[in-house]
């Protein structure tokens, strides 16, 4: 493409060089670096760009784009610009021929929910008969391929080459989890939302936004700056949980039509009556006006809450109510979302993602609903990642559940020790020294470390009778853990299944 196509929008301080040359290729990893190329240097969270212009140049780089003072060589352009990171994003609409403007494009964003949301429109959307492409926290998919997804919301260059690839192969419509991140690192400027879904907020990622209301606005921006921008002109296009008080300062904070949703307060779409069990939800959504009898195999007032999100954005998108009500009822889990991984017979196990105190709170919540014998709980926190949450999450687990094992996470460049001295502040429960208490001690509230997770999950489940509850929280979908900055492999369903195969084997004596 043309260096001055390829720079349309975007304004500079300057170029020196060849200010209408053909660039063969974008990148900002130097790595990627190729005869022709353009580079962008952009600040990152760990390292600058900007230091690895000379290993870019030395790779072909012909372009380069930067913030600072450079000084380029004979053959090379460089073009400065004020920041470079919504550049980049810029740079991807150009390149890829502005493929969000080809699609009907959602925003979901939230602390907590996000996920489950996405895979509920994507069953709902395939009820309906339309391609769906899905970018999320589990991994990014269309068409029948999965990819791996290193971040929830791709880099704003990734993010337009994927619905490129997305709208080549027939997608018409696609689902994207945003995160506070993303938003706050303009990875999604330059995309072009029909709908944007607030699902609720609640502490978590202070390590990065710092205060509450930091991480607020950059959720915000989705709504007040980025839905806007892209210039759909969808006359609702904010989908709003008004049960929540941070939702509820965006409607009144920002401009647009909007739908909302909730159970406790009056709300544009509404579940009542509705009835939870452990087989899963039955309710008469209310839309409007019209009324839709749902059946779901998911469980919990909070999935309830995220079926009338779902429910919403597909209605401010005109989706008739027979696909809806389709394709709630055909969507019978979510990978690491309070998944249940036991058969009949065996104690409840479920796997969860729950890393926010917010979030394990309300799992055990529900799952209290659901109880016929004690509710043990296995959870740790993620290292390198915000400290504040820590004895939140320890009271949280404690005050639902009558066994609680601390256990690691991923402590990734942290003493995992540390990090469960930190969880056992928030904790006002009598502590076991050993295993072999609960033993001696089976009906006795309280908690243990068990600072290897394998042994953790393999001690609650040995611990449980057939009436208990076990929740696995934390990692939910993952697959790995990550020690001392190392990736190991590691899945919590996979180490529960095999341990219920040795209670089941224990309790039979097969």
């Amino acid at each position: 493409m043309q260096l001055s196509l390829l720079m349309r929008g975007i304004e500079t301080m300057g170029t020196t060089g060849d200010s209408d040359g053909e660039v063969a290729s974008v990148c900002y990893d130097s790595r990627q670096c190729c005869k022709g190329g353009l580079f962008v240097a952009i600040p990152g969270l760990k390292t600058d760009g900007y230091r690895f212009i000379g290993d870019a140049v030395a790779r072909g780089a012909a372009f380069i784009i930067h913030e600072g003072e450079f000084r380029p060589p004979g053959g090379v352009t460089a073009i400065r610009v004020r920041d470079s990171r919504p550049v980049l994003g810029r740079l991807g609409r150009n390149f890829f021929a502005h493929p969000s403007s080809r699609l009907c494009l959602l925003a979901v964003t939230g602390t907590n929910g996000k996920t489950t949301v996405t895979y509920l429109l994507e069953s709902i959307f395939k009820a309906a008969g339309y391609p769906v492409g899905v970018l999320g926290t589990v991994n990014y998919r269309y068409g029948g391929k999965t990819f791996p997804a290193p971040n929830t919301t791709p880099e704003s260059f990734e993010m337009q080459k994927i619905l490129r690839e997305m709208v080549d192969h027939g997608v018409t419509h696609v689902v994207a989890e945003v995160s506070s991140h993303a938003a706050d690192l303009r990875r999604v400027d330059d995309c072009a939302f029909d709908v944007g879904i607030f699902t609720n907020l609640t502490q978590d990622h202070l390590d990065y936004h710092e205060t509450m209301e930091n991480y607020f606005q950059a959720k915000k921006r989705l709504f007040s700056e980025i839905l806007p921008a892209g210039e759909k002109n969808r006359p609702l296009r904010m989908i709003i949980n008004g049960d929540d008080i941070w939702g509820r300062r965006i409607i009144r904070e920002v401009r647009g039509g909007c739908f909302t949703f909730g159970l406790e307060r009056p709300c544009d779409v509404a579940a009542d009556p509705f009835r939870l069990s452990l087989d899963g939800i039955e309710a008469t959504l209310r839309i409007d006006v019209e009324k839709l009898e749902i059946s779901s195999p998911l469980l919990g007032r909070f999935n309830l809450y995220n079926i009338l999100a779902a429910a919403a954005a597909a209605r401010a998108l005109a989706i008739p109510v027979q696909f809806i009500r389709d394709g709630i009822a055909s969507l019978t889990h979510v990978p690491g979302r309070l998944e249940k991984v036991s058969a009949a017979g065996q104690p409840a196990v479920f796997v969860d993602y729950a890393h926010t105190d917010d979030a394990l709170r309300r799992v055990l919540q529900n799952l209290s609903a659901f109880r016929a014998g004690r509710i043990i709980t296995v959870f740790g926190c993620g290292g390198d990642r915000d400290r504040g949450k820590r004895p939140l999450m320890g009271e949280a687990a404690i005050a639902y559940s009558d066994l609680t094992i601390v256990t690691s996470d991923n402590p990734r460049t942290e003493d995992p020790l540390e990090i469960i001295r930190e969880i056992e502040t928030g904790i006002r429960a009598p502590k076991f020294a050993k295993l072999e208490d609960l033993e001696r001690h089976p009906g006795e509230r309280g908690y243990l470390v068990i600072p290897d997770r394998k042994m953790a999950i393999t001690a609650a489940i040995g611990l449980a009778g057939s009436t208990d509850i076990v929740l696995i929280a934390g990692k939910g979908h993952e697959d790995y853990q990550i020690i001392d900055g190392r990736k190991f492999p590691f899945d919590d369903r996979m180490i529960a299944r095999e341990e219920l195969t040795r209670w089941r084997v224990g309790r039979t004596g097969s």
